[in-house]
């Protein structure tokens, strides 16, 4: 692998220099990132009673991106980073975490694509960014790039009660079985977007749905299930001069699996979630201060776990297996500070505090973490 993106890189500066050279016609745009983070886990109770050592960590990501304006309506990029490939929710690493004495990291691609627009149409084909509107990470990270084909309009009008319309959908691959399409691992998506209130108010129903997901990732699944997620989400600036939005979002799983005998009696109806927020402030400037709180509720169905944020607990998959999170069938709360040290460069403290809706086994697992990342963009 990082053979292949050295090879790459070599391949690509040739280009890289004529784009640079012939700026009038071309736009070639660099973007780097850089994270530092102190992490501290602590009361994390296990299904069976007993506690998780508590743990800290000194953590780090780095990532690069480039993108190439072909045409007006064409461009082309990618992003590399770094990270176990085998964990598609965390491209962090941990000092000293098994990388023999100060030896090589790990690095992969995040991002390939090719993106197209024109007028009101853009799509894009590879594996990019999740292209659904989204105000966290609860149900998909921001970590985490699907691969496929995605389509999207977007309407302006001019009307004080709706002034955008903006449709998106996609096909996207997590396993190709290879053969027909209806039997890969796949997920599709329709959402639309409105505004309202002169921008103020955002509104996005969605829905989702997943072919034959694994129930355990990375090869070790026991079956295979489908999931139907419709979701509701609003956002809304009420105080704009202020800077304090709150956010709601509601998921339900319409898929029956009362005659699902591979799913304990006990999940077969935890399928809805619900996630609340209010935020106060912007990271902009020097100098500005953000505030946020979150809850979330979420059941077990409500979304595919191992695609979701693994950042709240230090629950995982790795008895069984995959290093994967399984951050779903919780409720708790998030508490951030961030302040911006520069325009680029801020300061972030994030603690979090969750319980288990219905345990797995004997006891309900729990979880405390506090985090502060230092985060620096070039």
């Amino acid at each position: 692998m990082k053979k292949a993106i050295f090879i790459l890189l070599l391949l690509l500066l040739p280009a890289l220099i004529v784009a640079q050279k012939d700026s009038t016609n071309t736009k070639l745009l660099f973007a780097s990132d850089f994270r530092f983070r102190i992490e501290q886990d602590w009361n994390s109770l296990k299904s069976y009673g007993t506690y998780r050592d508590n743990r800290t960590r000194l953590r780090y990501r780095a990532r690069f991106g480039v993108s190439y304006d072909y045409k007006d309506w064409i461009s082309f990029g990618f992003r590399l980073r770094t990270g176990d490939p085998k964990k598609q929710q965390d491209p962090q690493l941990t000092l000293g975490d098994g990388f023999k004495e100060f030896g090589t990291l790990p690095i992969a691609f995040e991002k390939i694509y090719a993106n197209f627009r024109y007028k009101w149409l853009s799509a894009w084909i590879g594996k990019n960014t999740f292209p659904f509107e989204k105000q966290n990470e609860l149900f998909w990270s921001d970590n985490v790039f699907p691969e496929g084909i995605s389509l999207g309009g977007k309407f302006t009008f001019k009307n004080k009660y709706l002034q955008s319309l903006q449709i998106n959908t996609g096909h996207f691959i997590l396993a190709a079985n290879g053969t027909s399409f209806d039997s890969d691992s796949y997920f599709q998506g329709v959402q639309f977007v409105t505004t309202h209130w002169t921008d103020r108010l955002n509104f996005f129903p969605t829905f989702y749905y997943f072919n034959k997901i694994p129930n355990i990732p990375d090869g070790n699944e026991t079956f295979r299930m489908n999931y139907a997620i419709m979701h509701i989400g609003t956002k809304i600036e009420v105080f704009k001069s202020r800077n304090i939005t709150v956010g709601f979002d509601y998921y339900q799983n319409i898929k029956d699996y009362n005659s699902t005998y591979s799913i304990p009696q006990k999940f077969r109806n935890q399928k809805q979630g619900f996630i609340t927020s209010a935020s106060l402030g912007k990271l902009e400037q020097k100098g500005d201060v953000k505030l946020q709180f979150t809850y979330s509720y979420l059941e077990r169905f409500a979304a595919v776990d191992f695609l979701a944020q693994n950042d709240w607990a230090r629950w995982d998959y790795s008895s069984q297996g995959s290093p994967d999170g399984r951050l779903t069938n919780f409720k708790g709360f998030e508490l951030m500070v961030a302040y911006a040290l520069d325009k680029n460069i801020n300061l972030k403290i994030k603690g979090f505090h969750v319980d288990q809706i219905k345990p797995f086994e004997v006891a309900k697992e729990t979880g405390n973490r506090v985090r502060l990342d230092f985060n620096i963009r070039f």
